[in-house]
């Protein structure tokens, strides 16, 4: 038995009915082969879409979407940053640069890659990776044991892996097999037979004392295997994977944290506080200044 259907007579101005259809093919409400009009006036009726102006993205939340879409693609969550970049396609106001760069972005998120290296870390997978670095070099890696970690604001992937032709002038060479990848420069990977490593990455201990304040407002890190205080001073012990981030970590602290070995390592950041130290002991070099802009009482630019 058929439904009993309530029939209504519109009256729209010129060229209405024309973008009620266009809305309608958008949304995928056909008759057939035909934009529906009806169909889309009953899903507007069920709250089946909700109507409204677009809103207007303004730089500094376009900043933040991009921020969290990143942080979502970096852990894995493909299926969440793309509909958030969909979402500011579809409803934001953006202007010509603003829709290439997201669409640009969305078209990166769907590499299978991405959700593979997760699959392939649960499996203990060991794949290669195809990798180009900030020099433009490409690299293939074969990673035996693979950790996500978290960096100055966005993830990167730590591998270990066999190569090591691409180490020049280590400082640490018992560490020549870690590697640290952001993950927008990986370009491929394929699974591999090599069996998976155990025992993760290559680790130096780094002992680092803590001095007044920070003695006691310091917060332990991953890798601490010993944290004491001993007459006012905390005293811990660290597995580091790679110099190069405890290096940025301990920069921000001071005179108030000291790397107490392994010696290359004090001397290493003893090497660039003095190259510091060289380059501000003297006068600026002379570089034209900026005209300073001048205005006049109405707010306009003289």
């Amino acid at each position: 038995m058929s439904r009993k259907k309530e029939t209504i007579t519109l009256s729209i101005p010129p060229g209405t009915k024309a973008k009620l259809e266009a809305i309608a093919r958008r949304l995928g409400i056909m008759w057939g082969k035909s934009p529906s009009i009806s169909g889309l006036i009953v899903a507007i009726a069920e709250a089946e879409y909700e109507l409204g102006e677009k809103f207007t993205l303004t730089p500094e939340q376009i900043k933040v979407l991009d921020h969290a879409t990143q942080l979502l693609t970096d852990t894995g969550f493909i299926a969440e940053a793309e509909t958030l970049l969909q979402l500011m396609l579809d409803r934001g106001d953006l202007d010509s640069a603003s829709r290439q760069a997201l669409m640009k972005t969305l078209s990166k998120t769907g590499q299978a890659w991405r959700t593979l290296i997760e699959d392939y870390r649960q499996k203990q997978q060991s794949f290669r990776v195809l990798y180009r670095n900030s020099q433009g070099e490409e690299n293939t890696y074969t990673a035996r044991y693979v950790q996500s970690d978290f960096h100055e604001k966005r993830y990167y992937l730590h591998i270990w892996c066999d190569e090591t032709e691409d180490v020049r002038d280590s400082d640490f060479p018992e560490l020549n097999h870690n590697r640290c990848l952001r993950r927008d420069r990986i370009l491929s990977i394929v699974p591999t037979d090599v069996p998976w490593r155990e025992e993760g990455l290559d680790t130096i201990k780094v002992h680092l004392h803590f001095y007044r304040g920070l003695a006691k407002a310091y917060d332990g890190r991953e890798g601490d295997i010993e944290d004491e205080i001993v007459d006012d001073v905390r005293r811990v012990v660290r597995d580091v994977a790679n110099p190069f981030w405890l290096l940025r970590e301990i920069r921000r602290y001071g005179p108030d944290c000291e790397i107490i070995s392994p010696l290359r390592l004090r001397e290493l950041l003893a090497q660039e506080h003095h190259q510091m130290w060289q380059r501000y002991s003297g006068p600026p070099p002379s570089v034209p200044l900026f005209k300073t802009a001048s205005y006049s009482s109405s707010g306009y630019k003289k």
